[in-house]
């Protein structure tokens, strides 16, 4: 099998899109934050072969994306205030929020769990792929990142090729990402809400936006955030986001250059991934980056972390799990 290559804005490419899911076939979705490996998520056939081709453990949850704030209420069975406001303010785009799943959602899709994950992507071609999909039945799309499991996320068509292209019926060309990182995940079950995992909604906005509304929210650091081994939301795992090549990180470029001398020294071939003039295209980048860097095939990348703050804090947490030992 070799995946077919759609074009998103040619209209029997879409059709053919959407057919495919609609028959239990796997298709790679461009989003604004990495592509997603969509099936129906109404159909546990379609949902096993997702976990299937990515190598992800069945017990790994999955996020489902729908087309509007209404169907998003649907797979929930208890749509708590702050899920209200998050989704009100922020959809279509870069955050999911964890709810309580309704019987809507099969457990296939949440590994077992009693929470799914929801979120409305910002790209108008899968929006308007969601729109069909809820007209013909489904709850929406089950797509997590379309690469191997554990791996370098990515950010075109051409990775999602690289990657899954003989395992997968067909890549939605899209374009590039806009945003480059995963989705912020907010769990909206809890009380106050948590962040589980940083992304382009920086932990000060969805505070700041709970807050106008009389709701907290807790936002552990990176450390705490690895030390739970309870995965109920994607991206939590203390290694993952990794390229092939080992990669390590330092707080300054003094440091960097310190091990980079080091490592040739020993006879040790480095490739330094490139630090953008700033966070929003480092963000937009940095897969892409690693990808190139890792391609090369050298003895060990080096990466310089940007500050905790910000955009930053989601970046530091991709390359700090990306260069944690697996």
């Amino acid at each position: 099998m070799t995946a077919k290559l759609l074009g998103a804005n040619d209209e029997a490419d879409f059709e053919s899109a959407v057919r495919i899911l609609l028959e239990g076939g796997l298709v790679a979705i461009p989003t604004e934050t990495v592509y997603g490996l969509g099936a129906d998520a109404s159909n546990p056939e379609a949902v096993a072969r997702v976990f299937a081709a990515k190598g992800r453990p069945a017990n790994h949850p999955l996020i489902v994306h729908v087309a509007d704030l209404e169907r998003a209420r649907m797979l929930s069975s208890d749509w708590s205030a702050s899920a209200e406001v998050l989704g009100r303010t922020f959809w279509p785009g870069p955050l999911s929020i964890l709810t309580p799943r309704s019987e809507i959602v099969p457990l296939d899709v949440t590994g077992g769990r009693a929470t799914v994950v929801v979120r409305v992507p910002r790209h108008p071609a899968t929006l308007r792929l969601l729109a069909e999909l809820h007209d013909a039945g489904s709850c929406g799309l089950a797509a997590p990142s379309a690469n191997r499991f554990g791996e370098v996320s990515p950010t075109t068509a051409r990775h999602v090729m690289t990657d899954l292209g003989g395992k997968i019926d067909a890549i939605l060309d899209g374009g590039a990402c806009e945003v480059g990182l995963e989705s912020t995940i907010v769990d909206c079950s809890a009380d106050p809400a948590d962040i589980l995992r940083p992304g382009a909604i920086t932990r000060h906005t969805v505070a700041s936006t709970l807050a106008e509304h009389g709701i907290g929210v807790t936002s552990r650091t990176h450390a705490e955030r690895s030390q739970d081994t309870n995965a109920i939301a994607p991206g939590m795992l203390r290694s993952h986001y990794a390229p092939s090549t080992r990669l390590e990180v330092f707080e300054t470029d003094v440091l960097l250059l310190a091990a980079r001398q080091s490592h040739e020294s020993a006879g040790r071939s480095v490739e330094v991934v490139p630090r953008p003039p700033d966070d929003f295209e480092y963000s937009r980048s940095l897969y892409a980056m690693l990808r190139e860097c890792d391609a090369r095939r050298a003895d060990v990348m080096l990466a310089v972390l940007p500050a905790d703050e910000g955009l930053g804090t989601a970046i530091r947490d991709r390359l700090l799990r990306a260069s944690a030992d697996r």
